[in-house]
């Protein structure tokens, strides 16, 4: 056994939900990665190793060991290259951080909870059919409610933002990622008192 490899401890996995492909570039539903994006920028980590059905890049961010994760599956099944990635890495779900899209916060609000149901959100319900429990810390991530109650869901989430929300999100993905670096580094009290608002 002296000749077998170790894998590389991983102290946290944070992962960025959206859909891959150029065509839902930008749009609500891809709020969590577009924060993962900026995150990455931020430590200098490329997302551009593919393994576990996503892109994925380590780094380091609070003194952690961090695999950043873009599922390439497509929202709906996201809970499969969460689970891949878990299980390489013998990962708990107290080192799973999740960032998402929420039509239930106004564009440009940032929520951070510790653990919860997925919220209609179906690429948590994935992580969360898939992992078998919600208890892991998660930043939603407010792309606004569909302007009214005949909009078609599906239409409203993979649309783009309004011109005046364009400034909102692109302050929320810097809160996104500010969460990150607290919840990385111990503290998501911290975290939730400084970006949930």
């Amino acid at each position: 056994m002296l000749f077998q490899k170790k894998k590389t401890a991983i102290d946290w996995l944070v992962v960025g939900l959206g859909n891959p492909g150029m065509a839902y570039e930008h749009t609500r539903h891809n709020a969590g990665y577009d924060a993962l994006t900026v995150l990455a920028k931020e430590y200098h980590i490329r997302l551009d190793k593919k393994q576990f059905k996503a892109l994925t890049g380590t780094g380091e961010i609070a003194g952690k060991k961090v695999m950043l994760l873009f599922p390439q599956t497509f929202m709906n099944n996201s809970g499969e290259a969460v689970q891949a990635a878990m299980a390489f890495y013998k990962l708990s779900t107290d080192q799973l951080l999740v960032l998402s899209d929420d039509i239930a916060l106004n564009p440009g609000v940032v929520r951070v909870r510790k653990k919860g149901s997925d919220g209609g959100q179906k690429g948590l319900r994935s992580i969360i059919q898939h992992i078998g429990e919600d208890a892991f810390p998660r930043v939603r991530i407010g792309v606004g409610a569909k302007p009214h109650p005949a909009y078609d869901l599906a239409d409203w989430v993979l649309s783009k933002y309004k011109k005046d929300e364009q400034p909102l999100m692109e302050e929320a993905f810097e809160k996104a990622a500010g969460a990150v670096k607290e919840i990385v580094g111990g503290s998501i009290e911290v975290a939730m008192n400084k970006y949930s608002h």
